[in-house]
């Protein structure tokens, strides 16, 4: 493929996120608390979400393998950094938490498709199009940075998830969750997801990472405000003082 059409189709993705965005604010997506039916079959929740999560585990390892850069240390960095998200998002992360509520086979299959178009863009720019990255890229400012920002983004994803986790673990009802970034917004776990993907465009240095932090954003931004609209609802005594996603601001 040549680098036009490359950036040519990664503007459209780009552009599909934002109508996404749009979409998932009127109508969060049919999972969890929101289940529906008219999605297909449904899956148990657990087996759903490795489902739709496994694909990315394997996309871009894929591209890397049967690239030149194999023997690249800096391309092989990228590979653990994607390795560590995604073998906990989708290997570990659901055996951790509660089975919930079923997940509707078409979005997981909707899930699937994001994952492999996703992994694709990032795998074919990072190890097939990109110019070969300097020696010096794992010292230069923009990769240690990048570094940062992504495992702060992990540290706080993993931390607001196990609060979550133990929260559902005393009681199947709703109940307001505390400690960590808690203290001032609904949905920790979700912005730091959004941190962690802003990491990897910054690590990377790429419009194609970029884009996945816009994806991820136009998918978790929606929805914690739908979460946040839920707390205040069906919590008693919520704190009116929680913003949905960004301390004090949003």
């Amino acid at each position: 493929m040549s680098l036009a059409w490359f950036n040519g189709l990664l503007i459209a993705w780009s552009a599909i996120a934002l109508i996404s965005f749009g979409s998932l604010w009127w109508k969060p997506a049919p999972y969890g608390r929101y289940f529906e039916s008219g999605w297909g079959r449904a899956l148990d929740a657990r087996w759903g979400w490795i489902l739709m999560e496994s694909p990315a585990v394997l996309v871009l390892p894929f591209w890397f393998v049967i690239s030149e850069r194999t023997a690249n240390p800096i391309a092989q960095v990228f590979v653990l950094l994607w390795l560590v998200h995604y073998i906990h998002r989708a290997w570990i992360y659901p055996f951790r938490k509660q089975a919930g509520r079923p997940m509707p086979l078409g979005l997981a299959l909707c899930a699937v498709a994001f994952n492999l178009v996703n992994g694709g863009f990032n795998g074919g720019w990072l190890f097939h199009l990109s110019p070969a990255h300097p020696p010096d890229w794992l010292s230069r400012p923009q990769f240690l940075i990048g570094v940062a920002v992504f495992a702060g983004g992990f540290a706080i994803n993993v931390q607001a998830d196990t609060v979550l986790i133990r929260l559902r673990r005393k009681s199947p009802h709703y109940r307001t969750p505390e400690g960590g970034l808690f203290r001032w917004i609904s949905c920790p776990n979700y912005l730091g997801e959004i941190v962690e993907w802003c990491g990897w465009a910054i690590l990377t240095w790429s419009w194609a990472g970029l884009s996945f932090a816009v994806w991820t954003a136009a998918n978790l931004v929606p929805r914690a405000v739908a979460h946040h609209r839920f707390y205040g609802t069906h919590i008693e005594g919520y704190p009116a003082s929680r913003k949905a996603i960004l301390p004090f601001v949003f």
